[in-house]
């Protein structure tokens, strides 16, 4: 029996209450839905930014009535400390878990506007921590970032071993690491941040400017557009499904101190190119009666970006259990009817 596998278990005999922010986007979402299957009760906190209602609805239809009315959503801003404060609540009646995701991703809209990226990952992300802190809770599980390695060149990337940063939002997510550690060193308060690796599944928004691109490319195939790749195709990702993210965030949050304190890899260990990825897409639309013939359209690199990139997931498996269901071809087959069936109803 792994890890996770006890620990749902556990869960299930023995319900807590947890804190999702970001609740409405795409891995918040993803953890909403599996906290409720689990018969756990949940806040969530949003503000719709960048998450959606459309989100919120679907996890609604894949829970039972019962499980939904274990969530209770808050409309607010990790920016106003007062709606942080209202959704962690105080030491006396306070959620057990915090499993932070609310943040502004995308490395291209942190370089068109520092100031708002700063504002949301480290303003609210201090809020966040406070607010933790006054209530005690007992553990605070964060959505860090592969961004933090910067230019460090060796590859696998080693969670002690980090470079400068390419872009104002790796700076954000590097920042909120040194306050977690600060934090847990001042005040005691239990951290965990999960840098996660190109994170990829259902309900991953395939539509704005700073889509990541296997949505963004999925839907452009299915809509029979082009497909644009920056740079050359051989850059290389740790793409990471969204299954084995939210495995991580609930082993992150239960383990006992020894797996607490520190900074995980979350990924799968492995690397793809673009180019791999462009065929694995098509074959995965082909095998859904999707036909896409178009080639890719190569440009310029862009800025901010890094040439490859893959983790060393040794110390999450040593430390918290953690052992990855799915591989990327299994990812993208189980998340492309989901793919399509949101595109075809737009």
């Amino acid at each position: 029996m792994t890890r996770y596998t006890e620990i749902k278990q556990q869960l299930m005999a023995n319900s807590k209450t947890w804190l999702v922010t970001g609740c409405a986007g795409f891995i918040g979402s993803n953890l909403l839905e599996t906290l409720l299957l689990l018969n756990q009760k949940v806040v969530g906190l949003d503000n719709f930014a960048t998450g959606h209602q459309h989100n919120l609805d679907e996890v609604q239809t894949q829970v039972s009535t019962q499980q939904w009315k274990n969530f209770t959503f808050i409309e607010g801003d990790i920016r106003q400390s007062e709606d942080c404060i209202k959704a962690i609540g105080t030491k006396n009646n306070r959620v057990d878990y915090i499993l932070h995701q609310a943040a502004l991703g995308s490395v291209p809209r942190s370089i068109v506007d520092p100031i708002l990226t700063n504002s949301a990952n480290i303003t609210g992300f201090l809020n966040m921590l406070v607010a933790a802190k006054d209530a005690e809770v007992e553990s605070f599980v964060y959505a860090a970032s592969s961004s933090t390695y910067g230019d460090h060149p060796t590859l696998p990337k080693v969670e002690e071993n980090i470079g400068k940063p390419l872009s104002p939002y790796a700076v954000t997510k590097y920042v909120n690491e040194l306050y977690a550690d600060v934090f847990n060193k001042t005040y005691g308060l239990n951290t965990t941040g999960l840098r996660y690796f190109n994170v990829f599944g259902k309900r991953q928004d395939p539509d704005g400017a700073y889509a990541a691109v296997i949505p963004k490319w999925t839907a452009a195939m299915i809509e029979n557009q082009a497909i644009y790749v920056n740079g050359d195709g051989e850059t290389g990702r740790d793409f990471c499904f969204i299954e084995n993210a939210v495995q991580a965030n609930i082993l992150a949050a239960t383990a006992d101190l020894s797996g607490k304190n520190q900074v995980y890899n979350v990924a799968l260990g492995d690397r793809t190119t673009l180019n791999e990825l462009f065929d694995s897409l098509k074959n995965a639309l082909q095998s859904n009666g999707v036909s896409y013939q178009n080639p890719p359209v190569y440009r310029d690199f862009r800025a901010g970006d890094v040439r490859h990139s893959q983790a060393d997931i040794s110390k999450a498996k040593n430390m918290i259990g953690f052992e990855p269901e799915f591989k990327i071809q299994q990812g993208i087959d189980k998340a492309m009817p989901w793919y399509i069936d949101f595109l075809t109803k737009k």
